[in-house]
């Protein structure tokens, strides 16, 4: 029987799914790798060891499980963490790691320069962003001005899942949602680069093809069969970042939906009617054409769990029940969970983390249920900045391993939203097998709701309303009273680490 396989290299695991053409889960697998972060506001993957590793692990693991029940592969899906830049020489090696979306923050100066050089409303008009750490322009001219001896040796730029795409089939293309978050290279209104900018501000490279997410672009290698195990000739597709493969995965596609992504980050899409523009949000294309988003990330979620996670020693279940027993509000704690600078809507990289009002009878399930508050502040925070950039989410979309049953609570109760829970919820994988399905003509776009519908909805506890009202407020009052405080330990870390 045919199967379809789709593959998701994320920020801390790679994951991997089986389906059938009908979205009925076959089979995954997960693969945990090592982040680089070589100096405060720099992280980076090693591509071949990362990307390229996990890809094989996971489709070899995956591909002998459709051969021992006498099934075979017969497309493929990828995506990854976005937008991330992969200078690649001429021979086509990566000539150093990838450097990473707006968790790395490396090129202020350079977000600085061309806002200055381009104009900020001009910028956001014509790419629906403005250039934050997210954006890829400023990167590229960190790389250039920065690591010259690298940049003069670049040939070509790749992201997670155009490398893979490169590496199966040979074909040298980003997707358009990918590139709607080159800030300030693409122009979101016509759907192609912007010539004159590109040339400007990366002279000499070679710019890929742009197509869609669900379009094949290319059949597996024989080279990256031997490898991979996936059966040479198989059509691949080009695949997207991660969060928009997610959004896909559960039916986040018309006008009002809003995925929310729980996961190592947080991450927000919210599909429009019409190409958006926002200061504080990114506008990109979506993973169709004719489609359009207003997104939004914050730096750490589950990042902040995981470190809490391991300063305690404890594990995830047993902070999860201790956190339950923990009335909301925490007893009076209330996290600001910037332990990485904060993207939206802040897009403030010398953010900090802050955990105040402790005292000696706060314990560790005090600390990991303000953790989860604290994010839970920050999605309202994104909610807002999207009603007021014009957006619309009135369907909010649960997804990733992080949307268990207290997080997703605690995130209704604060922004008083109810949130729907599809029956798969193991994220941009999945995605990936039904961009695949589509580019394969194994299934059309608006099948996703039959392949993966909603089992349940996340209900708002009305009581707890006038509480979390109250804490909302202090939480954007604590940011801007210690601010100045932050930025001034961010000034002395980055010394430190110089």
């Amino acid at each position: 029987m045919t199967l379809i396989l789709g593959i998701d290299i994320g920020t801390s695991s790679s994951k991997g799914v089986l389906t059938r053409p009908d979205g009925t889960l076959v089979t995954q697998a997960v693969r945990e790798h090592a982040t680089d972060t070589p100096f405060p506001g720099r992280v980076e993957h090693d591509a071949e060891r990362v990307w390229w590793s996990d890809f094989v692990a996971l489709a070899r693991e995956l591909t002998t499980a459709a051969a021992a029940s006498g099934e075979r592969v017969s497309a493929l899906g990828i995506s990854g963490i976005g937008p991330c830049l992969l200078p690649v020489g001429a021979a086509g090696t990566p000539l150093r790691p990838a450097i990473l979306y707006g968790v790395d923050t490396r090129a202020g100066d350079q977000i600085a320069a061309q806002t200055a050089r381009y104009g900020q409303d001009r910028i956001a008009a014509r790419c629906g962003s403005v250039l934050t750490s997210q954006a890829i322009g400023p990167k590229l001219q960190w790389l250039r001005e920065r690591e010259p001896d690298i940049y003069g040796a670049t040939s070509r730029w790749y992201m997670a899942s155009s490398w893979l795409a490169h590496r199966l089939t040979g074909a040298y293309v980003l997707d358009h949602h990918s590139a709607s978050q080159c800030t300030p290279l693409y122009d979101l209104h016509t759907n192609s680069w912007i010539e004159d900018w590109c040339e400007e501000i990366a002279p000499g490279l070679e710019w890929p093809e742009l197509v869609w997410p669900a379009d094949v672009v290319g059949e597996v290698t024989a080279d990256a069969a031997a490898v991979t195990g996936i059966p040479a000739g198989t059509p691949v597709v080009a695949g997207t970042v991660d969060a928009w493969a997610e959004a896909t995965a559960v039916g986040a596609t018309r006008p009002g939906d809003l995925m929310l992504m729980y996961g190592t980050t947080m991450f927000l899409v919210n599909f429009t009617a019409q190409p958006v523009s926002s200061t504080k949000l990114w506008g990109t294309t979506g993973a169709f054409p004719g489609t359009y988003c207003l997104a939004g990330g914050m730096a750490t979620s589950g990042a902040v769990t995981a470190w809490l996670r391991d300063l305690t020693g404890s594990d995830y279940p047993t902070l999860v029940s201790e956190a339950a027993q923990v009335p909301p509000g925490a007893e009076g704690l209330l996290m600001l969970p910037y332990f990485a600078g904060e993207r939206s809507p802040l897009f403030d990289p010398d953010a900090r983390g802050v955990v105040h009002g402790l005292t000696l009878r706060h314990g560790r399930g005090h600390l990991y249920r303000a953790a989860l508050e604290g994010t839970a502040f920050g999605v309202r925070h994104n909610l807002t900045a999207v009603t007021e950039a014009g957006g619309d989410p009135h369907r909010l979309i649960a997804v990733g391993g992080g949307a268990r049953e207290l997080w997703t609570q605690i995130v209704s109760d604060v922004t008083g939203k109810p949130q729907q829970v599809p029956r798969h919820t193991i994220g941009a994988a999945y995605g990936d097998t039904f961009l695949a399905a589509v580019g394969a003509g194994l299934a059309e776009p608006g099948d996703i709701a039959s392949w993966n519908p909603v089992e349940s909805v996340v209900e708002p506890d009305p009581s707890r309303g006038p509480l979390y009202e109250e804490l909302y407020g202090h939480y954007l009052d604590l940011y801007l009273s210690t601010r100045d405080t932050a930025h001034a330990l961010a000034a002395r870390q980055h010394a430190d680490a110089n």
